[in-house]
């Protein structure tokens, strides 16, 4: 019985599926990405792993263990040179699996596994660059308005000697230029204004014209 063991066996025997993975562990360390099954890359997974972590250990037993799993020269030298130097300051999670279309023919789901730190898209370099600060527009004028206005205008100091160098100091004459005279405006012959009427004689006056006739 098989009470506890959750390692899938793929369908194939012990000798087969270890044949397998090694050969799929090699071919990650070779080209950093390979395309399989969802269930063959979680398995491969938790295979090469701790393979990569036993990289960082550069001796002569490390590269004979991890020799026996892989049995690729090519992929071990490469492992202990080229990528046992990128994953040096990552504790683990060494690989990341992206999910893909099915397969057609089967509608077998499929994955993509890579090396973390061989993506730069999402790899270590875009985390390595320094946070941009973003600012609203027109941030700048806005922060120099108040700055000009908290800024105390810088007066110097006038000594009584520099009021009495400046009172002895002779005043340059400066040419006035004389002013155009405006011309006058022609005079307009006025109307002669009406006589008034004389004034109707009183009552008294005709009275006296009566009595000296």
């Amino acid at each position: 019985m098989r009470h506890g063991k959750k390692v899938n066996h793929l369908g194939r025997t012990d000798s087969h599926r270890k044949a397998m993975m090694g050969n799929m562990a090699a071919s990650l360390i070779l080209h950093k990405r390979i395309t399989t099954t969802l269930a063959k890359a979680k398995a491969l997974r938790g295979y090469v792993e701790p393979l990569l972590t036993k990289s960082k250990n550069d001796t002569t037993h490390s590269c004979r263990i991890v020799f026996s799993y892989l049995q690729d020269k090519d992929a071990v030298t490469i492992l202990f040179r080229e990528i046992a130097e990128k994953i040096a300051n990552r504790p683990g999670g060494y690989t990341r699996i992206i999910k893909m279309e099915n397969r057609l023919g089967d509608n077998a789901e499929m994955a993509m596994i890579e090396l973390v730190d061989y993506n730069t898209v999402y790899g270590n370099e875009t985390g390595k660059a320094e946070k941009k600060s973003t600012r609203r527009r027109g941030g700048k004028g806005k922060a120099a308005a108040p700055a000009a206005k908290s800024a105390p205008a810088a007066t110097a100091e006038v000594t009584p000697a520099d009021n009495q160098a400046v009172a002895d100091a002779p005043v340059a004459e400066t040419p006035v230029a004389a002013a155009p005279v405006a011309e006058a405006a022609p005079q307009v012959e006025e109307a002669p204004a009406a006589e008034p009427e004389a004034p109707a004689a009183s009552a008294e006056n005709e009275e006296n014209a009566e009595k000296g006739e």
